[in-house]
């Protein structure tokens, strides 16, 4: 008799990492979503300048479910999002995750809000698919070193994207992201009716803080 797979719903404890004070004068609202093997207490650190100088910005920086160890069996820790193994369950438990984050979050700020959504690598494809569903709408979406998932429902992926200002970024020497792709993924958005704008910037597969200070424009 072959084993039947079955899910049961359970209850866990998320983490996720904040710089600045959410009040009724945030104006602006940050979520930063990490890549593949990161975690969010190292990857906020990366915009720590920004919440610095802009008193009414909030960074929030959620942490992926699953953590594994980098290597081995000890050692450095990183989180992923989801894997092949279950894909579609992870997707929808990360976008529950998150969409129960920003519904705690974002009433402690101003009721004009505005909301930036930023996915680095891995990140990219999570945010996606968190905002195709998500409970609030995004002022902008950066995708950073990272793509839009071609797998998406082609109406709700058009709908969001079409409502949405859309901003690639992309190292000029990044060892994952190559020219084809970055120009594919251009083309791919395009097609669902987006107009992203493409910022590159002299580095690899990494955070800019030069580019991120632009993004939040602030001086360079």
């Amino acid at each position: 008799m072959a084993a039947q797979e079955q899910h049961i719903h359970v209850t866990r404890t998320a983490r996720y990492y904040q710089l600045g004070e959410l009040s009724g004068a945030t104006r602006r609202v940050w979520f930063v979503v990490h890549g593949y093997g990161q975690l969010a207490a190292y990857f906020i650190r990366h915009f720590a300048h920004l919440a610095a100088a802009d008193p009414e910005l909030v960074i929030v920086a959620p942490e992926a479910l699953s953590r594994f160890y980098l290597q081995g069996t000890s050692g450095r820790v990183g989180a992923t999002w989801m894997t092949r193994d279950d894909r579609l369950t992870e997707i929808a438990d990360y976008v529950a995750y998150l969409n129960q984050l920003a519904e705690q979050l974002l009433p402690q700020a101003s009721a004009t809000v505005e909301i930036t959504v930023l996915g680095f690598s891995q990140g990219a494809a999570t945010v996606s698919r968190w905002l195709a569903q998500a409970v609030f709408r995004p002022s902008h979406l950066v995708l950073w070193a990272g793509g839009f998932p071609p797998d998406m429902e082609l109406p709700t992926a058009t709908q969001l994207l079409r409502q949405v200002p859309v901003t690639l970024v992309c190292g000029t020497d990044d060892e994952f992201v190559s020219e084809a792709s970055l120009n594919q993924q251009q083309h791919f958005l395009e097609q669902l009716g987006a107009k992203p704008h493409l910022i590159r910037f002299p580095g690899g597969h990494a955070l800019h803080a030069p580019t991120l200070a632009q993004l939040a424009g602030l001086p360079i």
